[in-house]
This record gives C-alpha cells, structure tokens and sequence, in this order.
C-alpha cells in the first residue's frame, strides 16, 4: 500500500475541508493578516459574493482590513490583448520578490455576454511567478463590470494590503480605449504597447493615453528591437501634445522584452522615481484621498442600480415599458422618468 498517495489525500481534504468551514470576520482577518493566502483567497470570494446574506459580514472584513496602515505600491497594468500583460506581469513580479517585496497580482479575465462564464487561466498563464511564496495571484471575472476592472477590486486591493503585499499589481481586461476605470484606484498607471502593430497612431487619440504614468513597448526583441526604438520616439512626440501630470510628471516611454528579461528594471526604477516625487509633495497621500471619495461615490451608484432593478413594482413594470418603447408607444426617456417615479415613491 503506497503510503505517501494515503497522506497525500489526507492533506487535500484538510484543505478542503478548512476552504469550505465557515470563518468569522475577524477570524478570517486575523489569519489573512498573519499572511495565510488560504483566508486572503476566502476572504476576496466573501466580498465577491453577490448573496445578500454575505454582505455584512463582507463589509466587517473590509472594515477591519482598512484598520492596517500599509505601506503599498499600487500599480496598475493595461495594453490591448496579445500586447502580452501575463509574461510581463510575470517576469516584472520575479523582479520584485528577488527585492523583497511582496506582489499580489488581481487580474481580471473577460465574461461571456452569453454563457456569463469566464477562463480565470492567469494563474497557468503566470506558472513560476504562482509558485513564488512572496506572490499572490487571483484571477477574477469582470462580470458586467466596465472600465476593465471587476465591481470589488477596490475591496480586493485592500485585502491584499492587509495580508502585507507591499505592491499591488491590477491586471485589466485589455479590451480597448475605455480601460480606465482602474487610473482611479491606483498610484501608478502602466500602458503597455507594441511597435509595428499600428499602435504609433494611438499616440494622438485622448483617453486612456493621457491618463498613463508611463508607455512600456513590450516585445523589443529580435527584429523587432528598431520597431520599439521608432514607436519610442513616435510615442514621445506625441505625449508632447499633453501637458504634464497634476503633479508635473512628464510620462516617461519605455521598451523591454518581458520575455528575454531585458529593460524590465528600468520599468521598476521609473515607478520608483515617481512614488517617490509624488510622496515628497504629497500628492500621493491626496490622491489615495481622493480615490476613497470616489469609492464613495462609486458604490453608491453600484447600489442605487442594483436596489432599482431588484425592486419589486419596476421588475413587474419594466417589461411592459420595454414593449411599449419597441411598439414606439413610448419613449425610453419618458419610459426612464416613469420607472424612476415608481422606485421613488416606494413605501
């Protein structure tokens, strides 16, 4: 009788026996901050819930986390899918644990419109970097959030800063321009971009170009190394058209190969730089001030739009405006005031 198979399965119904026990709050928070990654994973599964019966418990977890006082990094990564934000993020997250640091990456992974399904494959697309004990992956479905980011990232974030990860890492879904809802919860925005793929161009388009900290041209490898230097050059110019940040910082434009592991420490010492200035001014800690208020304001509108649509007299309305908007009965303005009258004047 092999032995070793018999404890093997042992262990794995310790583990799955402690992931399905239930936790207190502040039980599931006192070993998420002596760093068990088990009650980190639990507890982000707790406030992704969307039962109403974990909300409290949801919101005593994420209060007792904001009691920490973390000293964190919070970075956030987009690019355009195949710009290759997995091998970057991986190699860039090496670095980071061979310096001591802590990195906890939360990517999010698109959700099928018609299955309401999603891969979740970061972790097997991040195989070492998910093995490093200094580093914590959670893959999470962006449901029908937009911006790139999942409705609990910010939740999640503080988890995480909780547990001690020194750098936050948060991956977008990389779908296009609009990948800007994670510029408000982080402290450093990271583009990525590829050279010979057109991306020169997007150079001149406002939105998500303005808002980036820094341009990194991944893939400078090869053949490819003079397309990186030209986009470079063509990138500068172009931020040239912008003024410089809040703070004055002019967005520096990079290239490395996350794959060959060349200029990756450049892109370390660039976020450095600017963390540091931006904590000599202030305008870091006024910054994440201003990322608490607008977590305010973003999860009232959150919750006014899901207590608008789960209200009783609108579910058994809403239909019947929506036959009347498609008969021309009725206009989806008119049909919008109508709806809104009835969940005001709920009892």
């Amino acid at each position: 009788m092999d032995n070793s198979k018999n404890t093997d399965k042992k262990g794995i119904s310790e583990i799955q026996k402690k992931r399905k026990s239930p936790m207190e709050p502040s039980k599931l928070v006192q070993a998420l901050c002596k760093e068990d990654k088990t009650a980190l994973g639990r507890a982000i599964t707790l406030i992704e819930s969307n039962h109403s019966k974990h909300t409290a418990e949801a919101n005593e977890v994420v209060s007792l986390c904001l009691k920490k006082q973390p000293k964190s990094i919070r970075i956030g990564i987009t690019g355009v899918p195949g710009v290759g934000k997995s091998t970057f993020i991986e190699t860039f997250g090496q670095l980071l644990t061979s310096q001591g640091n802590k990195v906890a990456v939360l990517t999010v992974d698109p959700t099928s419109s018609q299955s309401k399904g999603s891969i979740l494959g970061d972790k097997t697309r991040m195989e070492t970097l998910a093995k490093d004990p200094n580093a914590f992956i959670r893959p999470s479905p962006s449901g029908l959030s937009l911006g790139g980011v999942t409705r609990k990232t910010r939740e999640s974030i503080i988890l995480c800063e909780a547990a001690g990860f020194s750098v936050i890492l948060i991956e977008t879904v990389g779908v296009g321009q609009n990948e800007t809802t994670v510029h408000g919860m982080v402290d450093f925005f990271l583009l990525l971009k590829l050279a010979g793929a057109g991306d020169e161009l997007q150079g001149i388009k406002r939105g998500i170009m303005e808002m980036a900290d820094s341009i990194v041209i991944n893939k400078a490898d090869g053949n490819n190394i003079a397309n990186a230097k030209i986009a470079k050059n063509e990138f500068e110019n172009a931020l040239k058209l912008y003024p410089p940040k809040e703070n004055g910082w002019r967005p520096k434009v990079l290239y490395c190969s996350a794959t060959e592991n060349t200029g990756v420490e450049k892109v370390w010492s660039t976020i450095s730089e600017y963390i540091k200035e931006a904590k000599e001014t202030g305008f870091f800690e006024n910054r994440r001030k201003q990322q608490n208020k607008n977590w305010l304001y973003n999860t009232i509108e959150q919750r006014l739009k899901s207590d608008f649509y789960t209200h009783t007299q609108v579910k058994s309305k809403i239909d019947e405006f929506l036959r009347q908007i498609a008969a021309k009965e009725i206009s989806p303005f008119l049909a919008a005031d109508k709806l809104i009258a009835v969940f005001k004047s709920r009892s």
